[in-house]
C-alpha cells in the first residue's frame, strides 16, 4: 500500500520520523514535503491531491495541531479526513467513515502514540455496508 505523507514546518520533525517508522513497516511512502517549508494548507493540499489523483491509497498530514490541515482536507470534494489524537479513533474513522487521510497535531501526541495512530490507521479497511449511507450523505453535501 502507498501512503502519502506531509507536514508543515512545526509537523516536519514528526513527520520524518513516521515516514521511517512507515517504510520499515514495509508501506511505500510518498513524501510530499520532504523540506520544512511549507504552511499547512500547503502541505495538506498536496498531500489531498495526491490521494484524489489516485497516486496514494492514504495519507497522513501533520501541522502542530491537526486541526488546520483536517480544516483544509475537508474542503475537497469526496475527501473524508479525520483530526485523530489516539489509535482508536484512527481505525474507527477509517471502518466506518471510510476516511482516507487522517491530520495528526504533533504538539498533540508524542512519537510513540503517533507510531500506533499511524499504525492503526494503515491496518483499517473501510467495512462499508451501512456506513455507506453516511459516506453517501455526505458526499451530497458538497
Amino acid at each position: 500500500m502507498k501512503i502519502v505523507i506531509g507536514s508543515d514546518k512545526s509537523g516536519f520533525p514528526l513527520k520524518e520520523h513516521l515516514k521511517g517508522y512507515l517504510k520499515e513497516k514495509g508501506y511505500e511512502v510518498l513524501d510530499k514535503t520532504p523540506k520544512a517549508v511549507l504552511d499547512f494548507v500547503d502541505s495538506t493540499k498536496l498531500v489531498a491531491e495526491t490521494i484524489l489523483k489516485g497516486e496514494a491509497e492514504k495519507g497522513i498530514v501533520i501541522d502542530e495541531y491537526g486541526a488546520g490541515s483536517f480544516m483544509v482536507a475537508c474542503k475537497y470534494k469526496g475527501m473524508v479526513c479525520a483530526e485523530v489524537s489516539e489509535e482508536h479513533s484512527a481505525k474507527m474513522t477509517r471502518d466506518h467513515n471510510n476516511a482516507r487521510m487522517i491530520a495528526i497535531g504533533s504538539g498533540i501526541v508524542g512519537v510513540k502514540l503517533a507510531e500506533t495512530i499511524v499504525d492503526a490507521f494503515a491496518k483499517s479497511n473501510y467495512s462499508g455496508g451501512r456506513h455507506q449511507i453516511r459516506i453517501d450523505m455526505l458526499n451530497k453535501m458538497l
